[in-house]
C-alpha cells in the first residue's frame, strides 16, 4: 500500500522555528497596502510601548531568500534597542505590486510608502546587498526621515563592465539569474561558494540543496528575474552617485567575492567625507550571518555611538 504522507521539509520546519524568533523578538508578520497597487508584507513591533519608545530601525535584506532567512541573527539584539521594521521587498515574501515598475528606486519608494503609511517620520535603515540599493535611495530621496545609513555588502557603484568581470572570471556563470536564482543543487553551490567565506555548502547534500531551492529560492521567479533586469545598478560603466547629507557607514566582508572590498574603498570616497567604512575579517558577501555578533556590535557602535551594548550580540539578553 502507498504511502500517502508528504516529504519531511528540513528548511521549512527551520522556517518555522526563525519566524517563532522573530515574534519571541515581540514582531509580527504584517501586511499593508501602501497604495492602489502594492502591499508589502513586513515584520514590526506587535504594539509599541509608547512609555519606552525605541529608536525606528529598518532593516532590509538582499536578493535571495525572504526577510526573515537572512536577518534572524540580527533579530533578538537590535529588538532589544530599536524598533525594528523588516520588509520583505517588492516580489519577495508576500510583497506584491500590479505595476510595471521593476527598479531598485520602486522598491525604495514602496518602503518609504510603508513607514508613511506606519507613521514613522524618521529611522535608520540598513540595508544588505541588493538592499544596500534600496537604503542609498531612500538616504538619497529623504534625508529629512533617514537619520543614518548603513549600507552593508553593496556596491551601490557597480558597473556594466563589472557584471562581465564577475559573470566570466570570478562566478564562472552565464547570467546573474542563473547566480542569483539557482534551480538545480550544482546551481546552489556555486552561489555559496561565490557567497560565503570558507564554508561548508560542498559537503550538503543534493537533497538538502534542493529543499532550498524549492523554500528558498523557487517562488515568484519570473517576477525576480525581472527585478533583476529593471536595476539601474550596473546598466552603464558611468556612475551616478551623489554624496549624502547623512552619516553613511559602509560594513564589509573582507573577502567579499560578490563586490569586492576596492569597490567599499571607491564607493566611500563617492559617498563624501561622512562616509566610514567598516571591514570584517574572515567573512564573505554575507558578514551578518558569517559572523553576526560582529556585525551586530559594529552596526550598533555606528548607529548609536557605543561600542558597548548592554545585550548579548548573539542573544540579545541583557548583559550582568
Amino acid at each position: 500500500m502507498g504511502c500517502s504522507c508528504s516529504r519531511f521539509s528540513v528548511i521549512s520546519f527551520w522556517g518555522t522555528y526563525i519566524r517563532h524568533t522573530f515574534t519571541a523578538a515581540g514582531l509580527s508578520s504584517q501586511a499593508i497596502h501602501v497604495d492602489d497597487e502594492t502591499t508589502i508584507h513586513f515584520w514590526g513591533p506587535k504594539s509599541p510601548d509608547p512609555t519606552n519608545p525605541k529608536p525606528p530601525l529598518v532593516l532590509l535584506h538582499g536578493f535571495g531568500p525572504d526577510t526573515h532567512w537572512q536577518w534572524h541573527p540580527q533579530v533578538a539584539f537590535f529588538a532589544r534597542e530599536f524598533a525594528l521594521y523588516i520588509p520583505n521587498l517588492v516580489f519577495f515574501g508576500d510583497s506584491t505590486t500590479k505595476s510595471a515598475e521593476r527598479s531598485e528606486m520602486f522598491q525604495a519608494v514602496s518602503v518609504g510608502k510603508l513607514m508613511e503609511k506606519l507613521g514613522v517620520k524618521r529611522y535608520y535603515v540598513v540595508g544588505t546587498s541588493y538592499g544596500g540599493y534600496v537604503a542609498y535611495h531612500m538616504a538619497a530621496m529623504w534625508p529629512e526621515r533617514v537619520e543614518k545609513v548603513v549600507i552593508a555588502s553593496s556596491a551601490v557603484n557597480w558597473k556594466q563592465r563589472d557584471n562581465v568581470e564577475f559573470l566570466e572570471k570570478r562566478a564562472k556563470a552565464g547570467s546573474r539569474d542563473e547566480l542569483l536564482l539557482p534551480e538545480t543543487a550544482a546551481q546552489l553551490r556555486a552561489l555559496l561558494a561565490t557567497m560565503i567565506h570558507r564554508g561548508r555548502h560542498g559537503y550538503m547534500p543534493d537533497f538538502l540543496l534542493n529543499d532550498v531551492i524549492l523554500n528558498m529560492y523557487s517562488k515568484n521567479r519570473k517576477m525576480k528575474i525581472e527585478l533583476l533586469e529593471g536595476l539601474h545598478v550596473g546598466k552603464h560603466d558611468t556612475i551616478n552617485i551623489s554624496p549624502l547629507r547623512q552619516d553613511v557607514f559602509l560594513v564589509w566582508g573582507e573577502h567579499d567575492q560578490l563586490f569586492p572590498l576596492e569597490k567599499a574603498t571607491e564607493l566611500m570616497e563617492l559617498l563624501g567625507e561622512k562616509t566610514k567604512l567598516e571591514v570584517i575579517k574572515n567573512t564573505g558577501h554575507a558578514p551578518q550571518i558569517e559572523k553576526p555578533a560582529q556585525f551586530n556590535k559594529i552596526v550598533y557602535k555606528l548607529l548609536v555611538g557605543s561600542s558597548s551594548p548592554p545585550h548579548d550580540c548573539n542573544t540579545g539578553k541583557k548583559l550582568q
